[in-house]
């Protein structure tokens, strides 16, 4: 029996779908979750690749509902997240599952993304998190060639990871509040606060082509989610006195990307979004959704704190 369900949410992918699923091992167990595409690519699943199960939402439910159907459906104990516009190696699964399968306490393991038009490139070698609320991806547009370690990360990129099933249920699957962006930030910082780790996995190597959904790196439609989000990931996974002692730091980074957006013709997006976020925080839903402070997990907020800490300093050093 296989380890592991490859989990492929789909979203109008005509253009990449099957260069994507042509790189699957014959073996490997793969679920395509159509976001209610309209391009005719969940219909290329269908006719070209019988052996792939076919999820189809009639809308767009967004990225955390699309992969949490895929994990609700997958009966391994692993499951390998995987945007639509990439390729993999043969070996990129079982280096995946070697992370994973040396170290029990690992939750995620997350795969070396490699630019698909320019190879000598990062696309991302896993996420860092920092006290500005700002997460960022590591190692992004640098050469390929400084990333051939392992080593801890905040988060891995749900873009192509891997992850516990077990561990996913037990501390709750992708929150469908997101929509995009940040849901597999918070999801990597639940875990930690369960004393849970995050791993870049360098040898597990994917190719990207990068924003195939969203169509650029700075658009109004990510903008506004990724500000929406990043006040909702830390309301919800800081306890209050973790929150407010990181006010000021976090204050200072929504000034900083107000004033990098206002300067790219995207300012309004951004306030728009940070204004949902704050609605979200204080709606019934946000307060339902929030981690509950628990002492026996005091030194794991001391811990997370450290890595907010060393990741700002990597950023101010240039240090990705």
């Amino acid at each position: 029996m296989p380890k592991t369900t490859v989990v492929i949410p789909n979203y109008n992918g005509i253009e990449y779908i099957e260069g994507c699923l042509r790189t699957m091992p014959e073996d490997a167990t793969v679920i395509v979750v159509d976001n209610g595409s309209v391009d005719g690519s969940a219909a290329v699943v269908t006719e070209r690749f019988p052996q792939v199960k076919l999820i189809r939402f009639a809308q767009n439910k967004g990225f955390p509902a699309a992969v949490n159907a895929g994990i609700e459906a997958a009966e391994t104990p692993y499951v390998f997240l995987l945007n639509n516009d990439t390729t993999i190696r043969p070996d990129t699964i079982t280096e995946l599952e070697k992370v994973l399968d040396a170290d029990a306490n690992v939750f995620s393991a997350s795969a070396k993304m490699i630019s698909m038009y320019h190879p000598e490139l990062m696309d991302g070698a896993g996420d860092r998190y920092c006290l500005l609320g700002w997460a960022y991806a590591r190692g992004k547009d640098r050469p390929v060639s400084a990333y051939t370690e392992n080593c801890r990360i905040f988060s891995a990129c749900a873009g192509a990871a891997l992850y516990r099933t077990d561990v996913l249920r037990e501390i709750g699957l992708f929150d469908e509040n997101h929509f995009a962006y940040l849901e597999d930030l918070d999801v990597g910082y639940r875990a930690q606060i369960l004393g849970y780790t995050n791993v870049f996995a360098a040898n597990a190597v994917v190719f990207h082509a990068g924003s195939a959904s969203s169509g650029s790196r700075h658009n109004a439609f990510k903008v506004s989610l990724s500000s929406q989000n990043s006040i909702y990931v830390a309301y919800k996974n800081m306890p209050l006195l973790q929150f407010l002692l990181n006010l000021p730091f976090l204050l200072l980074g929504v000034i900083v990307k107000f004033a990098f957006f206002c300067l790219k013709g995207l300012g309004m997006s951004y306030a728009k979004g940070f204004c949902r976020g704050i609605r979200l925080c204080f709606s019934g839903e946000g307060r339902a959704r929030k981690v509950r402070f628990s002492a026996k997990n005091a030194l794991r907020y001391v811990r997370i704190e450290g890595l907010l800490i060393a990741d700002l300093g990597r950023l101010l050093l240039g240090r990705k």
